[in-house]
């Protein structure tokens, strides 16, 4: 056998050994990925997965379903429906907006729980955001609900209904449903403010913390002061010292943060805390609503939710 053969047959090895060795630990990678995903389910979310990826993750998250949360995105939802013969409202003037609840057997309900001392609770947004109301609706013996609306400015106004059935297949169980209706003019679309985590209102100065994360639990804590110095005369509102609802800029799903701190005489403030689950990144709308010397006051600013 000559040189040449003795060596190159060690190189033909080598390079043999090599390939083989290249092709495990490729095959080593992609099992190690697979195994991985699978056996840590919810980690996608934290890599940087490809857009389909990313929103089968964002699916799978609690409480991302719009549908099975009732985000009021909808006027029927487990058999229960919102219903009203409205469709259109004047403009620049108030007006009565009457609509009833009908359970799975196609009935007005008439048999509601008090949650924050209400029976039902009523918000109008229009859909830029620019617009908010919170109304308690008074319900006549047949089930029809009327919500007293302030004017409202033209342009499309989603109206949600917010309730907890005390009977029937639905009871116990919160549901938040809604439907939408025109008001009459030229409407004016106002772009939404940029996020921030202050905003004034009557003279008060409204912070908000917290790293709020789509489709988990976090605490927000909005901090109220008037003239730098801390509020602590905040009065009883709905059972607590604030109510903080927030709407998602683009579909206006809707979001009840819920407050912490329960109401113990006219000295609220000036932190509070609330239990925060937004469903869907983005933008959010906050309106947060206190009152001091028996008058309400409503402050508004824009939350990024990762």
């Amino acid at each position: 056998m000559s040189k040449r053969s003795r060596t190159s047959r060690p190189a033909l090895m080598a390079t043999a050994a090599t390939a083989a060795l290249t092709l495990a630990l490729a095959g080593c990678g992609s099992n190690t990925d697979s195994s991985h995903s699978s056996a840590m389910p919810g980690m996608d979310h934290s890599n940087t997965p490809s857009h389909s990826a990313s929103a089968g993750a964002m699916a799978s998250m609690p409480g991302m379903d719009t549908a099975s949360t009732g985000n009021g995105l909808t006027a029927a939802k487990d058999g229960y429906r919102m219903t009203s013969t409205t469709s259109g409202l004047p403009s620049d003037r108030s007006a009565d907006y009457r609509f009833t609840v009908t359970g799975p057997d196609g009935r007005p309900v008439t048999d509601f729980a008090v949650d924050q001392t209400q029976r039902m609770h009523f918000y109008a947004v229009r859909t830029d955001l620019t617009g908010f109301q919170h109304l308690h609706p008074t319900m006549a013996k047949n089930g029809t609900w009327t919500a007293p609306l302030a004017a409202l400015q033209p342009g499309t106004w989603r109206l949600y209904a917010s309730f907890t059935p005390n009977s029937g297949s639905g009871k116990g169980k919160h549901l938040v449903l809604s439907r939408t209706v025109k008001v009459s003019g030229m409407p004016m679309t106002t772009a939404l403010p940029k996020a921030s985590g202050t905003t004034t209102a009557d003279g008060y100065t409204i912070t908000v913390k917290g790293g709020p994360m789509a489709g988990m639990a976090h605490r927000l804590t909005t901090t109220i002061t008037k003239d730098g110095k801390p509020v602590t005369d905040l009065q009883p509102y709905l059972d607590t010292y604030a109510h903080l609802t927030a709407f998602h800029q683009g579909d206006l799903a809707f979001a009840h943060l819920h407050p912490e701190t329960k109401a113990d005489g006219d000295h609220g403030g000036p932190a509070l805390t609330f239990h925060a689950e937004f469903a869907q990144p983005g933008n959010w709308r906050l309106y947060l609503q206190f009152r001091t010397d028996g008058k309400l006051h409503t402050a508004a600013l824009t939350l990024h939710v990762n």
